[in-house]
């Protein structure tokens, strides 16, 4: 039977939401007096989800539109995910603690009287670029620039900061490997080769004059700044990998995750540590005492993009808030 990638990822990255939700902002300690050791945590029986699947979702909408235009181009890709943004931004569903970030540069998106790239918000690299990117790593047929291009472009249009975009762009890259069943264990050394090569490549063509809304002399010198702080989060990522007890929060080895590259390591900490036991990665995710939503939204992508749509209890997965949205998208990109 097939893994069904797509789905597994989609429904884990919710599902990870859903659990981390009610324990963003709390201790470990207030989070374990609430519900238990962590290794039990329950799965709210309401299974509401925060913005982040919320803008998951708008991105994959998007994607799949500019995809059934043609071939994925700048263009093509930047409209639909403008209008989808911009559709969350006003919907009254948005009600979920979004961040400023996104609210700020959205509502100049919703204006439409500026290019993208004065909407993005150029000093901001918190990690509500790249939990809501993992749809570019799923969707099948793109090439590695496509892949690369789109998921920086719609880092751009709300956090413009350029580890925003790298960190946007290697999370697209750990999710489609994992589709493609890289080992966890070889994971890293991909990431961290795949940094070093693109370190000072700046893509005019998908990013525009981006670049120059920052203070950087160059080009390569405004991307190498974000690929650089990546690579310093993958040096402490590898060492907490081989390192940290899967007793200790996972935020004391590689950051909160309120910031990009945090957000990224830790939840990739999570799922490394237990590749193969996707509902206890999750728990460990959401019992964090950072960004508990965003970190185990990102465990959940990795986990369902490594084991497939049958990593989830029937249970839990039938009752995740945008089941059946997710489940389109998830369904398509598998076929």
């Amino acid at each position: 039977m097939p893994k069904r990638p797509a789905t597994g990822s989609l429904l884990g990255l919710a599902l990870g939401d859903a659990l981390g939700y009610p324990t963003e902002f709390k201790t470990v300690e207030l989070i374990e007096s609430m519900s238990g050791p962590w290794q039990k945590m329950p799965l709210p029986r309401r299974a509401r989800v925060s913005d982040d699947t919320q803008m998951t979702l708008a991105l994959g909408r998007g994607l799949r539109t500019a995809m059934e235009r043609g071939p994925l181009m700048p263009e093509r890709l930047e409209r639909p995910v403008r209008e989808e943004f911009v559709e969350w931004y006003r919907s009254p569903e948005n009600n979920r603690a979004p961040g400023n970030t996104c609210l700020a540069a959205c509502g100049l998106l919703a204006a439409g009287d500026r290019a993208w790239q004065a909407a993005g918000q150029i000093g901001s690299k918190g990690c509500g670029a790249n939990m809501r990117v993992a749809p570019i790593g799923l969707a099948p047929g793109l090439s590695d620039e496509q892949r690369a291009g789109a998921a920086q472009l719609q880092s751009g249009l709300t956090h413009g900061h350029p580890t925003a975009l790298a960190a946007s762009d290697l999370t697209v890259r750990a999710v489609h490997l994992l589709a493609r069943d890289t080992e966890p264990g070889a994971l890293l050394g991909e990431l961290r080769d795949y940094a070093l090569a693109n370190r000072t490549r700046y893509d005019e063509t998908w990013l525009g004059d981006l670049w120059t809304r920052a203070q950087d002399p160059t080009p390569e010198h405004f991307a190498a700044r974000g690929w650089d702080e990546c690579l310093a989060i993958l040096d402490r990522l590898q060492e907490a990998v081989r390192t940290h007890s899967p007793q200790d929060d996972p935020c004391l080895a590689t950051g909160e995750g309120w910031i990009a590259e945090e957000a990224l390591a830790t939840g990739l900490l999570c799922f490394l540590l237990f590749p193969s036991e996707p509902l206890t990665a999750l728990r460990r995710a959401a019992c964090t005492a950072g960004d508990s939503d965003s970190i185990a939204c990102l465990t959940g992508a990795f986990a369902g993009a490594w084991l497939g749509a049958d990593a989830w209890p029937a249970d839990w997965a039938e009752r995740i808030e945008y089941r059946e949205d997710l489940l389109a998208l998830g369904t398509l990109w598998d076929a």
